[in-house]
């Protein structure tokens, strides 16, 4: 693993909950606060020392309306850019209520699905979501070269004082 990817799950969760911290822009005494700790106990909880607690990580994500679940998949990614990207759209916690639904509707059945079937399925609807991403990107993109033209653009001489 690279030097500067965190190593260790207490060092990914770490990394992640000043990511978000960081992206909602709030102070750790803001975090705590709200989060009804000590400062110092929240400072520990964020260095990532001691045990992870998962109920802290609940309220840590509320108080800074993050997804909690992207949290916790980011220890077993490694990856605590993972929970900044989730930061918005939840995605780590649409997946689970999605999978709470499937396990409620589909019960017992679960365990005759082929895991062939389960990669396939997961991997194209990934690459689906992928896709979007790149086509909403692009029509957004699209969309602003059609109109920039339509903006007042300075001139050289608007800016030069001395005329």
């Amino acid at each position: 693993m690279p030097a500067d990817k965190p190593d260790t799950p207490n060092a990914v969760l770490s990394a992640a909950l000043r990511l978000i911290r960081a992206d909602r822009r709030m102070r750790t005494a803001d975090v705590a606060r709200d989060m009804n700790m000590a400062l110092r106990s929240y400072e520990h909880f964020e260095s990532g020392a001691g045990r992870i607690n998962l109920e802290r990580i609940h309220r840590f994500a509320e108080v800074t309306d993050s997804d909690p679940h992207a949290i916790l998949a980011s220890l077993a990614l490694g990856s605590p850019e993972f929970a900044l990207r989730c930061v918005d759209n939840k995605l780590a916690t649409i997946l689970v209520v999605v999978l709470q639904e499937f396990d409620e509707e589909i019960g017992d059945g679960i365990a005759e699905l082929d895991a062939r079937t389960i990669i396939n399925t997961f991997t194209k609807a990934m690459r689906d979501l992928a896709s979007q991403s790149v086509r909403r990107d692009s029509l957004a993109e699209a969309w602003l070269e059609e109109r920039r033209h339509r903006l007042v653009t300075p001139s050289r001489d608007d800016g030069d004082a001395n005329g």
